[in-house]
């Protein structure tokens, strides 16, 4: 497929190496794709100003913080088949124009009804940002060696933005007012609708059939029930409707598959899932998705509720294990290119984010250093897995269908984070059960900010005495949940070297002297 619209040569050419143009066009792709990722924690801190001046109801205000991550991941798929239909750049700038809008939208909203739907339109934005700019990358970087850099280079933003987001939503909102959590946004969209133009690519699957509008019913129906399922069982527990809603979901996932294998044009191509290597990018990026956000929930309440610090405090803490992540994709890039296989990297990969896990379930009710540390542990070695997965699963996808399989690797992050955050977070919830004492107060047996609340209420030692009896069992939860995240890691590490060891080998024989990497 050539590429009319720019001066990139073209795609898939072996051997074909990116200059300068094409790193300037990744750094302008990177800010957008920081500030999408960022999008999905930036309310953290806004939301009781939000809260204060617009009064929504209790729904209202789960749905202006919910409804964002939903519509995103309930669109990517989508989404990725369109930019292959229709032109990833072009369908880039139009999401960058929607985001954009919707981020003013919702700076100067006046009613809860209006940032729903602001905040609606930034997930269609972000649904079309995500998939685009991997599909953008794959096409501008033919090199595998370069390829393998800027993938990793996109993995660790993305990864950085979702920490990134609550520390700069606590910073903007104590010194200015809470809708410039969004205004950030529009400088980013700005330079990136005036130079994507000049510096991006164009490029799409030259013949991409009929856009199979069923599958888009379907593809929401399959992630939005499963999704909105898993997140809501870890906090509320495994209620009936949480239950049904994850059975629904996975009922349209079974009609969905079977649409995509019998559809003349589907909007995700089962030949994908033959792609050497594609499959095992698929499941075990999943794994690391688990992994990544089930730590999350328990981290994040422990620099907060059981060390006592405030939400920006612990926000800020929370940025000392992203240091790692800076040093893990780069270091790993170079190991492969300098001929390590694949699959002992990815391997020790998760042996590293499982001693993570075990210095988690080494912690106390007073190891900030420890947690913080196990934290940065932990996330090194994750990045490290899902740096080499997208690149594999990049490299090993058929350059026209670029765009689906980017969204298929995050779409099987949005489950697998969802997945991770339902089970862990289940096994710490039934430990903090075990573990309160039948006499406490009935709500402090539910969960730790529960107890904390009803501790205040009570009178003398006893709120005391609570206090540290809940710290106690959330930590123990958390110890519970680290040991089993440490051994389904160590279980991914052989079921990595397991699938990756031969895709790692044909890839070596089918490279050509030009595409194989100088040591």
């Amino acid at each position: 497929m050539t590429n009319s619209t720019s001066t990139t040569p073209a795609p898939g050419a072996p051997g074909t190496r990116a200059g300068r143009r094409e790193w300037t066009a990744l750094s302008v792709l990177m800010l957008p794709l920081l500030l999408v990722s960022m999008d999905v924690s930036v309310l953290y801190f806004a939301i009781p100003s939000i809260t204060a001046d617009l009064e929504p109801s209790s729904t209202q205000q789960l749905w202006i913080f919910d409804i964002y991550a939903f519509v995103l991941a309930g669109l990517l798929m989508t989404m990725g088949s369109l930019g292959d239909r229709i032109g990833r750049r072009k369908l880039l700038l139009i999401g960058a124009a929607a985001f954009g809008t919707a981020s003013l939208v919702a700076a100067y909203a006046n009613s809860a009804e209006t940032l729903i739907a602001a905040r609606a339109v930034l997930g269609i934005g972000g649904a079309t940002l995500m998939p685009s700019t991997m599909a953008i990358v794959r096409t501008m970087f033919t090199d595998p060696g370069q390829r393998a850099k800027a993938v990793g280079l996109w993995s660790g933003v993305m990864t950085a933005g979702i920490a990134l987001g609550s520390v700069m939503s606590g910073v903007l909102v104590e010194y200015f007012w809470w809708g410039s959590v969004f205004l950030v946004n529009l400088p980013a969209m700005v330079l990136l609708l005036v130079l994507g133009p000049i510096l991006l690519p164009e490029s799409k699957n030259p013949d991409p059939g009929r856009f199979d509008l069923l599958s888009v019913p379907l593809s929401m129906a399959a992630v939005l029930p499963v999704i909105y399922g898993l997140k809501e069982i870890p906090s509320e527990g495994w209620h009936a409707s949480y239950v049904v809603c994850v059975t629904v979901g996975l009922l349209f996932a079974a009609l969905f598959v079977h649409r995509q294998r019998t559809a003349a044009s589907p909007l995700i191509s089962p030949a994908l899932f033959r792609a050497h290597g594609f499959t095992p990018a698929l499941v075990l990026n999943l794994i690391s998705s688990f992994a990544m956000l089930g730590s999350a929930f328990f981290t994040t309440q422990y620099l907060q509720s059981v060390l006592g610090n405030s939400p920006l405090e612990a926000a800020l803490w929370s940025l000392l294990p992203s240091v790692l992540i800076g040093f893990a994709a780069p270091v790993t890039t170079q190991l492969v290119q300098r001929g390590v296989n694949r699959a002992y990297v990815v391997s020790a990969g998760f042996v590293v984010a499982a001693c993570g896990y075990g210095m988690l379930a080494l912690a106390g009710t007073d190891s900030m250093w420890l947690v913080l540390a196990g934290a940065g542990v932990l996330a090194s070695g994750i990045v490290t897995v899902i740096s080499q997965m997208m690149d594999l699963a990049m490299g090993a996808a058929p350059l026209e269908q670029a765009g689906a399989a980017s969204s298929l690797m995050e779409t099987s992050a949005e489950f697998g984070g969802a997945l991770g955050m339902a089970i862990l977070g289940s096994i710490g919830t039934a430990v903090y059960h075990h573990e309160i004492p039948a006499s406490a107060p009935a709500p402090a047996d539910e969960t730790l900010g529960a107890a904390l609340a009803v501790a205040q209420e009570l009178p003398g030692g006893a709120g005391t005495e609570l206090i540290a009896v809940a710290r106690d069992a959330f930590t123990s939860g958390m110890q519970a949940a680290a040991l089993a995240g440490a051994v389904l890691l160590l279980g991914a590490a052989f079921l990595a070297t397991a699938t990756l060891r031969k895709v790692a080998v044909r890839e070596s024989e089918s490279a050509t002297p030009e595409q194989v990497p100088a040591a």
